[in-house]
């Protein structure tokens, strides 16, 4: 079980570092595009584009994951809090159960939108041919990631007999 544990970790983190790779290049780009048109009224063609369906899609659902196996998600636990501990531990397992199903779901939904998108060249409209496809496969990556993230939770809940 630690070997999957370690592989999720892993996953995990790479997809962190790719959002966080597609942050740093989304603001080398937005910051020459400003300083194009400021000092050389100019500008970038297709930032808005690439911003809009690239980077912007990235650093959301490649993060996803991390964000689940770190604890991190906003979490509104005003009542559980309060709770016998055996109450909250049945609630947490119920609550990763409901995870896996909701991730499990979008993952294999937007696998298909990404499989479709890419078979047809999918673009979107502008002035240029700005092929899109590549990005659909940001969200079943991430809906991945957290499903394994969720599942490595509910298993680390099981094992310790306590909610996380």
């Amino acid at each position: 079980m630690q070997r999957l544990m370690t592989a999720i970790r892993w996953l995990n983190i790479g997809s962190a570092t790719l959002a966080s790779a597609m942050m740093v290049l989304m603001m080398l780009h937005i910051t020459l595009d400003v300083a194009n048109r400021y000092f050389f009224n100019g500008q970038i063609v297709g930032t808005l584009e690439v911003v809009s369906f690239y980077y912007m899609v990235a650093l959301v659902f490649l993060a996803f994951g991390f964000v689940e196996l770190k604890h991190e998600n906003i979490r509104v636990d005003l009542f559980a809090q309060m709770m016998p501990r055996p109450v909250q531990f049945a609630l947490y397992l119920l609550a990763c159960v409901l995870g896996l199903i909701f991730f499990g779901m979008l993952f294999w939904q937007t696998l298909h939108d990404a499989i479709r998108a890419t078979g047809s060249g999918e673009e979107a409209m502008s002035n240029f041919r700005f092929i899109i496809w590549p990005s659909r496969w940001s969200l079943p990556i991430g809906f991945a990631a957290a499903f394994l993230a969720v599942m490595a939770n509910l298993l680390t809940s099981v094992s310790q007999r306590k909610a996380l």
